[in-house]
């Protein structure tokens, strides 16, 4: 950061404030942003074309407009405008910064890297397995309910989708989410306060971002399923800090949400445990 910048404690400060902010909107306008298409594609489909938009038809065009579209969209448009606002800011505040190009490291995955996806994936599934325990603990103990993913939810009701969320877990989820949430946000929060800070902090964002995803339960509920998240996210974001390669966290974000879809589908067909399926934790 230049001297002139150091000798503002205000700017300064108002800098970290601005960068904090600006990372979470970042992350809301992803969402939002897919969600207003979600809104718009069904509005058109139910009064333009008198079709009516089931649960199940809302959950796929959902992925589509929201991670297959929204997600991505934001994450490139940030990169693209991000020079020029930062641009107008310098202007207006009259000083002089390091403008360094943002990027997202995309490429396939060398054989190491593949060995870190394979880690990654075996550390949060494992991470799964102690948070299924400290939640099933916690429900003995103080009869805390856990929140279920609306997702899951849907996919008890009707297991044929979840066998749809399995690959869209690799082509949708994943990428999209990992786009926005690790190379944007958390690129975003890493330039001002460095990689350990911005895998916490964007680990939080994410994990805090699926909240209104979460139904049934109460607040205390919900807020412990959120902390399911926190574990898995700080893999992501740490092995995409590692590599520099959105991909690997990428594909362990798909492969841990497609375990979990796959071992749904599963307990749904074929053993008709509902209520066991329904507390599931640990889904984005």
């Amino acid at each position: 950061m230049a001297t002139a910048t150091r000798d503002r404690p205000v700017l300064q400060a108002f800098q970290y404030g601005f960068t904090l902010f600006s990372a979470l909107l970042l992350g809301v306008i992803g969402l939002g942003f897919g969600s207003i298409l979600l809104l718009a594609v069904a509005a058109a489909l139910s009064f333009g074309a008198g079709i009516q938009i089931t649960t199940v038809q809302t959950l796929v065009l959902g992925l589509i407009t929201v991670q297959g579209i929204g997600c991505p969209v934001i994450a490139y448009t940030y990169i693209k405008l991000r020079p020029v606002v930062r641009a107008k800011i310098r202007e207006l505040f009259s000083y002089s910064a390091d403008d360094d190009e943002f990027t997202i490291g995309i490429a396939v995955p060398s054989l190491r890297e593949v060995g870190i996806v394979v880690l990654g994936y075996a550390g949060a599934m494992g991470a799964l397995v102690v948070v299924a325990v400290i939640i099933t603990t916690l429900v003995s103990l103080f009869g805390i309910e856990p929140a279920a993913n609306q997702a899951a939810e849907i996919g008890m009701e009707n297991p044929e989708v979840l066998l749809l969320l399995i690959p869209a877990s690799f082509l949708l989820i994943g990428p999209g989410e990992e786009l926005l949430f690790r190379g944007v946000v958390q690129g975003r929060i890493r330039d001002r306060f460095g990689p350990v800070v911005g895998v916490a902090i964007a680990s939080v964002i994410f994990a805090g971002i699926h909240y209104p995803a979460l139904s049934g339960g109460s607040v205390t509920g919900k807020l412990v399923s959120i902390s399911a998240l926190l574990i898995p996210a700080l893999i992501l974001g740490a092995t995409y800090e590692y590599t520099d390669n959105i991909v690997v966290p990428s594909l362990i974000h798909g492969a841990y949400n497609a375990t979990l879809f796959t071992g749904l589908y599963v307990t749904v067909r074929y053993s008709g445990e509902l209520s066991e399926a329904a507390g599931t934790p640990g889904l984005f």
